[in-house]
Parts: structure tokens; C-alpha cells; sequence
């Protein structure tokens, strides 16, 4: 619903309060003229600059959850999570007191954020206009595409498309040929993967023991960034199983292995998008933004400015690993980034015309009303 409607709906206590927010000089009495002069001045892009520039970061990384949530509408309670979400360790300090959810949420609706359902069953849920999350979405854009900084293209690049699909069919191949067996941790043995990551069209060091991994899929402690991904896709879509102290390829493996085909970009994307979500909550929208940013050559440190503050750091993990582990490392593996170094401005980056076809597509990345929902992989 957009924002004429929800004001139309909206009663005049709430036209009232976000016109007192932002000094209207209009009949508070009138409900066809507040609903005028909040239509008006929500609308006008000045306006939204104005807003967008001011904000704190936390409110402008409320804003950005919900522009990529596909949720329709929200109760108290899933608000208070989001809010909670948003706040940063160290941001509160020096105020004498902290604002809590419910008081965030009660400026929001002052702000015209937020509006109460328009029936019965959702007068108690809270929802977003859709045109202004797109208002809201182009000139977020725009503000973070000015903290970029451009380059040429570097001397020598990576890219990796399509070879992650080609690298799943290797492994399946290698399960097919080989007798693999797990230790008590359901792992296999050291001579198994190194044996598979120097079959790989890419292969990684293996993991060592006593460093901290976890957050990032099932086997993410066990083995090495790209191939823990690779494998907790095989074993979630049923092509290998783990029988005991045996790793076997399965039935539906086998089929899909001797029919010829060939496993999805696509679907590998998504099950990442996925799979990443409880370390990385706003996955999806800082690959969106990625790709604004990076439809050039772009250096790193640029694109941290731009898009950092909305990176929370995850137990040990930095804002700044963060991407350039977990999101740029992974998007140049599925084949989204490419990635080179630069003599004088270190590593730089650009997206793949495929990364950029994928990241715009409203039915892989979920969220707001610029992309369905990522959650029925």
C-alpha cells in the first residue's frame, strides 16, 4: 500500500502527530488538508535527502531492513527485534539514557515511517508505504554510490563464473569413484580433502585446528570457506549423506550425476544468501549495494566507507572481514565479483554482468517491494 492510502487510513491523531514533527503550518483540524501537506512534503525528493542525510546510522540501518524485508507488515514485537538489530555495541555511549524499541518505534510512526494496519486483523501491526521505500531505497543509493572511488581496470583480475556449478560436479564424481570415510566428528579425513581441493578448478588451505569458525553453515568449522559452502549444498539437497563413518553419494546424487545435468548459479546463490543470514541478518541488501557501487572498477577501502557502518561485526569477525571475506571473497566464488589489485589503490573490485543481472533480479534476493522473499529455497 503507498502512502496516500495508509494516510487516508491513518486517523487524524497520527496525521496530527507527524504534522506537529515536522512544523506543517496547516489546519490541524482538518483531515483532507493534514493529509495534504504530509502527502506533499513526504513526497518531495528534497525532503528525503534531507532525511537520509541526517538520520543516525542506526535509524538509517532500521530504514535499510525494512527496504529488503518481504514482510508486508509487522508486529511490536518484530519491530523491537529489528530495532535491537540495528543497534550497534558502543553507539549508546555518553547518552544519559538509551532509547528503547518501543520509543524508536513510536518516533517512527511520528516521522511517517510507520503506519497501523487498515483492518480489524492488522490495526495492531505496523507497515512501511511502498513508494516510499523506493524513494527511500534511490536516494540511499545515491548517497552511498558519491563515497565511491572509481579506478581503471587493474593489470591482473580474478573471476570465477560458473565454476563453483562445475566444481559441485567434481565432488559428486570423486564420492562416486572413491571409499570416503568420516571420523568420530563426522569430517573426513585430511587426505581426502586435500586430495579434492587439488581436483578443484579452485582449492583452498585446509582449515587448521584451534582458530574460531562458526555462524556460517554446518560445516563451516570443519572445512575450508567455498567448499563448506559446496558440501552443505550437496548434503541439504540430498546428493550425499553421511551413513555412519561413511560419506556416500546418494541415490538422488547418482541420478543427478549420470543424467548430465548441471546444478543451478542461480539456486548456489541463494542457498548462500541463506545459509549466511544468522551471521550476516542484511545479507542480501549489502550484495545489493555492492552491485550499485561496483558496476565500475571500485577501490575496497571506498566501498567499506560506503557500506561498512551497516556491517555488524560478528563475534570475532570485523564489519571489515566481514566483507571482505564472507561477501566479497564469496561473491567472486559464485561467480558475482571480480576482484584484482590495484599498484596504487590496493584491491579493487567490479561486478560481473551476470552479479549485476542476479543482484537486480526480484526473485533471488528478497525483500521490500524491490525483491520477493529468499526464504522458500
Amino acid at each position: 500500500m503507498n502512502l496516500a492510502d495508509m494516510l487516508t487510513y491513518a486517523d487524524i491523531g497520527q496525521l496530527t502527530t507527524i504534522a506537529e514533527h515536522y512544523e506543517f503550518e496547516c489546519k490541524r483540524n482538518s483531515k483532507h488538508e493534514l493529509i495534504q501537506s504530509i502527502l506533499v512534503m513526504l513526497s518531495r525528493r528534497e525532503f528525503i535527502e534531507q532525511q537520509v542525510s541526517s538520520c543516525s546510522d542506526k535509524d538509517l540501518r532500521f530504514l535499510n531492513t525494512l527496504l529488503f524485508d518481504n514482510r508486508n507488515s509487522y508486529s511490536v514485537e518484530e519491530l523491537q527485534a529489528m530495532i535491537a538489530q540495528t543497534a550497534f555495541d558502543g553507539e549508546q555511549k555518553g547518552k544519559k539514557k538509551p532509547e528503547s524499541p518501543r520509543e524508536a518505534i513510536a518516533r517512527y510512526k511520528r516521522s511517517g515511517w510507520l503506519f497501523n494496519g487498515m483492518t480489524q486483523n492488522t490495526r495492531f501491526l505496523f507497515q512501511m508505504p511502498n513508494d516510499l521505500k523506493d524513494r527511500f531505497r534511490l536516494e540511499l543509493g545515491m548517497t552511498l554510490r558519491k563515497q565511491i572511488s572509481r579506478t581503471s581496470e587493474p593489470p591482473v583480475y580474478r573471476e570465477e563464473q560458473n565454476l563453483y556449478a562445475d566444481d559441485l560436479l567434481l565432488f559428486l564424481r570423486y564420492l562416486h569413484q572413491q571409499d570416503i570415510e568420516l571420523n568420530q566428528e563426522s569430517v573426513m579425513y585430511r587426505r581426502h580433502q586435500q586430495q579434492i581441493m587439488e581436483m578443484l578448478h579452485v582449492g583452498e588451505p585446509l582449515v587448521l585446528k584451534g582458530g574460531w569458525r562458526f555462524g556460517y553453515g554446518r560445516t563451516f568449522g570443519s572445512y575450508p570457506s567455498r567448499f563448506a559452502l559446496l558440501y552443505d549444498f550437496a548434503y541439504y539437497h540430498e546428493y550425499i549423506s553421511e551413513d555412519g563413518l561413511k560419506l556416500r553419494l546418494t541415490a538422488k546424487g547418482t541420478e543427478f550425476l549420470e543424467g548430465g545435468m548441471k546444478e543451478s548459479m542461480v539456486q548456489i546463490f541463494r542457498f548462500w544468501l541463506r545459509l549466511y543470514k544468522q551471521a550476516v541478518p542484511n545479507l542480501a541488501s549489502l550484495v545489493y549495494w555492492t552491485s550499485e557501487c561496483a558496476k565500475d572498477w571500485v577501490t575496497v577501502s571506498s566501498l567499506h566507507q560506503a557500506i561498512g557502518w551497516l556491517i555488524k561485526p560478528y563475534y570475532y569477525d570485523t564489519a571489515e572481514s566481514i566483507l571482505n571475506e564472507r561477501i566479497l571473497g564469496m561473491m567472486l566464488h559464485l561467480g558475482l565479483l571480480r576482484i584484482g589489485e590495484s599498484p596504487e589503490q590496493g584491491m579493487v573490485v567490479q561486478m560481473t554482468a551476470w552479479g549485476q543481472k542476479v543482484a537486480g533480479k526480484s526473485s533471488v534476493l528478497g525483500g521490500g517491494t524491490l525483491h520477493a522473499s529468499i526464504d522458500k529455497i
